[in-house]
């Protein structure tokens, strides 16, 4: 009854704040203009991130009885809340953020878990008997490396309504899943906030979205996945069920893939943006947006669900 509850608060929040930051953001020009590269034709309000990091944080401080998890959240959240709002300043403007003050505060974010004690620490094995300790050194790259990822990986889908907050959606519930098979309270919370979040989020952002996360939104999502991940699926994980959280995370981690080899063997740079994304694939073969987010939907469920699967082969 509490996740229940948790769920309906993040929700209502998000449901009561995003017409409000949607009509400020109208009011001031805090739009994303459409381009050659943009598939949507009018300006659309980019303040969804606003409302998610709010009801997310909120939510989180009022049934969190620890506050380790939701001081990392709200610290990096806030971080990269601020940084993404300054670059949708710019595409506001018509203009583009130069990448690496981004970079730089996306790692510095991605340390943050680690200041506070949340890393991968090891792999168990099948048994649960003994466990490869990492050493602190290999700990903090393997966790700053996996929270950078999922930072990048959630703002690169976010390229078609209501994509990313879709599967975030999916991906947040399977968290929620495994924490509840893991008797982990604290970050079945944070998943179940996530979900609730992202699903009233998704009301105004489906196909034709009357606004969009922007990238501080993406980021802050992919970043909050991350840790739930660390503090959930991987802890104590044996080398199969590492699968869980990969898994639970499949089409961010897949579209990433699929990108970087195309750009690696087109010659472009990793960081720049163009229309090599699966959603781009997908349309050009004469898929619908709704049909191409539909579809990418169902990737995300199958996903989760051969996660669920391994989860209950492994207990």
């Amino acid at each position: 009854m509490v996740y229940i509850v948790a769920m309906v608060i993040a929700f209502m929040i998000v449901m009561f704040i995003v017409p409000i930051v949607r009509k400020v953001a109208l009011k001031v020009g805090f739009v994303d203009r459409p381009t050659k590269r943009k598939i949507h034709a009018t300006p659309i309000p980019l303040s969804g991130g606003v409302a998610i990091f709010i009801g997310v944080t909120i939510t989180i401080w009022l049934f969190m009885d620890h506050f380790t998890l939701f001081r990392t959240i709200l610290l990096g959240g806030l971080m990269l809340l601020v940084v993404g709002l300054i670059d949708d300043g710019y595409k506001s403007k018509g203009k583009e953020f130069p990448v690496w003050p981004r970079l730089i505060i996306y790692i510095a974010v991605a340390f943050i878990p680690v200041w506070q004690g949340i890393a991968i620490q090891g792999i168990s094995s099948p048994s649960s008997a003994a466990m490869i300790i990492f050493s602190p050194a290999v700990s903090i790259v393997v966790t700053v490396v996996w929270v950078f990822a999922l930072i990048n990986m959630l703002n690169f889908i976010d390229g078609m309504d209501g994509l990313a907050s879709g599967v975030c959606v999916l991906s947040s519930l399977t968290l929620f899943v495994a924490a509840l098979i893991g008797n982990q309270s604290e970050t079945a919370i944070v998943a179940i906030v996530l979900a609730g979040s992202c699903l009233a989020f998704l009301a105004y952002n489906f196909h034709p979205a009357r606004i969009f996360m922007g990238d501080a939104g993406a980021t802050f999502l992919g970043y909050t996945l991350a840790v739930t991940a660390i503090e959930g699926a991987f802890k104590g994980a044996t080398l199969l069920s590492l699968f869980v959280p990969l898994l639970a995370l499949g089409v961010p981690i897949m579209d990433t893939i699929i990108v970087f080899t195309r750009r690696l063997l087109s010659g472009k740079g990793l960081h720049h943006a163009d229309n090599l994304h699966t959603h781009h694939s997908l349309m050009k073969w004469g898929l619908t947006q709704v049909q191409t987010v539909s579809f990418l939907y169902l990737i995300a469920t199958v996903f989760s669900l051969l996660s669920i699967v391994v989860m209950l082969v492994l207990r």
